[in-house]
């Protein structure tokens, strides 16, 4: 489902749980990706909400794409896209973030969520979906199984706020 700018609150993310348990990582070295064990535990603290919120209500704001999967009513991932393109050749849209609740983890929602936000990115006529990636191998896992790769070309601003993020790219 389609979320407007207002729907956008602390309260829709009362059942989405982001609890994350990594170890495995994919860190770039010597120009090749290896997988090395960095555990930790990602989760949003009161403050990442807040933050997410107010990129989420300015991504629908600015006519980009915010897109919901509930259950129950209750929302269990969600993916946003901003409008506008970027890179070299203005190839690029940008998927802001793609998320799925920790107890709806590997039952395809991520899969449904991601080509919606392709779909409705290819419709603006870009011709490929930037991604800064979580660095976590099952991350990795899922963005390869949809087909991404490598970005030919990188975002610097993404690279610059997360560093230990792989820069992908899906051509639509």
């Amino acid at each position: 489902m389609i979320l407007k700018e207002e729907e956008i609150d602390r309260k829709l993310f009362c059942g989405f749980i982001r609890h994350q348990v990594v170890d495995q990582c994919l860190r770039r070295e010597n120009n090749k990706w290896v997988v090395r064990s960095d555990p930790f535990v990602d989760d949003w603290t009161e403050e990442d909400y807040q933050t997410l919120i107010g990129c989420l209500r300015n991504t629908a704001h600015t006519d980009g794409f915010v897109y919901g999967a509930f259950l129950n009513d209750v929302l269990k991932g969600f993916v946003s896209v901003e409008r506008g393109f970027f890179g070299g050749e203005n190839l690029y849209y940008d998927l802001s973030s793609l998320h799925v609740s920790e107890d709806m983890r590997r039952k395809g929602i991520g899969k449904e969520l991601f080509l919606a936000a392709a779909e409705w990115a290819r419709k603006q006529g870009a011709k490929k979906l930037y991604l800064s990636s979580h660095s976590a191998v099952e991350s990795q896992a899922f963005y390869h199984s949809m087909g991404c790769v490598d970005a030919a070309e990188y975002n610097q601003k993404h690279v610059e706020e997360e560093p230990y993020d792989r820069q992908l790219e899906y051509v639509l």
